[in-house]
């Protein structure tokens, strides 16, 4: 059966976990490929690039990706949201309300690198992105993160690719472009995102000490503000390609990945017929 012939009563539902980039390409693809989404997220998510993380929805209330509306609900809300043909994001750091949701198909998309609980018996259909998961041991599919030849490739039997420590090439830049915290504290921004950065400039303050840009850059993420960090943990994202727009769309790499998910997804549904 196509999904657009699915009735209210049978359109599959997606729980993901995590609501930060690479998820919301995940949830951007199932959701515009006809799933009822769910996002359960942290009360304090750790997102660095917020504009196009449906996760940030927990800190505004309500954020807008490409065209699509996830809103902050509680778990009451969860139906109301869907049948507005919104993404609900519910605050379920222990994943409690996984009893209640009943999903047919679940995300794992913490990227954590390691998996946190999820078993076969989690769902239906259970897929997570990246290292720290094997298909057919930990879940039915794993989604590649790794840039390269294989990245967003579904895979149904083995792990992914193991964790590098490297970030990704962009425009020539790895380690320089991700903004990292000098102290504990809280980031106190300088600029927004999709500000152009000069070479140098200030961008960010935590506990007095600053974050410079190390090249001229888009600020493609940071922090909320009211995240508590570390030092050494990653609170931004500078882009050397200097186009705003990249600020605010999902990634290639996000929607490569998405891809996969969205593949896993259907692929394993239809086996369960």
């Amino acid at each position: 059966m196509a999904l657009a012939a699915f009735s209210w009563k049978t359109i599959p539902r997606a729980v993901v976990l995590g609501g930060g980039d690479l998820a919301s390409g995940v949830i951007l693809r199932l959701h515009r490929a006809g799933f009822h989404v769910v996002v359960l997220e942290l009360a304090t998510p750790l997102l660095v690039r917020r504009a196009v993380s449906f996760g940030d929805a927990v800190f505004s209330g309500e954020r807008t990706v490409e065209g699509v509306v996830a809103r902050s609900v509680g778990f009451y809300g969860v139906d109301a949201a869907l049948r507005a043909g919104e993404v609900p994001v519910v605050v379920d750091p222990n994943g409690m309300a996984m009893t209640h949701l009943h999903p047919d198909v679940l995300v794992d998309a913490r990227m954590e690198k390691r998996n946190l609980g999820i078993t076969l018996k989690s769902a239906p259909v259970v897929i997570a992105l990246g290292p720290g998961f094997t298909a057919g041991q930990d879940c039915h599919a794993v989604i590649e993160t790794n840039r390269g030849h294989n990245l967003g490739r579904a895979i149904y039997a083995g792990p992914a690719e193991p964790d590098t420590g490297e970030p990704g090439s962009i425009g020539s830049q790895t380690h320089s472009r991700v903004l990292r915290a000098p102290a504990d504290g809280f980031v106190l921004p300088q600029a927004d995102i999709g500000d152009l950065i000069p070479e140098g400039a200030v961008i960010a303050t935590v506990d007095g000490q600053p974050i410079r840009a190390a090249f001229t850059g888009t600020l493609r993420g940071i922090i909320h503000e009211s995240v508590p960090v570390k030092a050494g943990m990653k609170v931004g994202d500078l882009d050397p390609r200097a186009k705003r727009e990249h600020c605010f769309s999902i990634s290639d790499k996000s929607l490569a990945v998405g891809g996969g998910a969205l593949e896993a997804a259907l692929f394993l549904l239809h086996q369960l017929k």
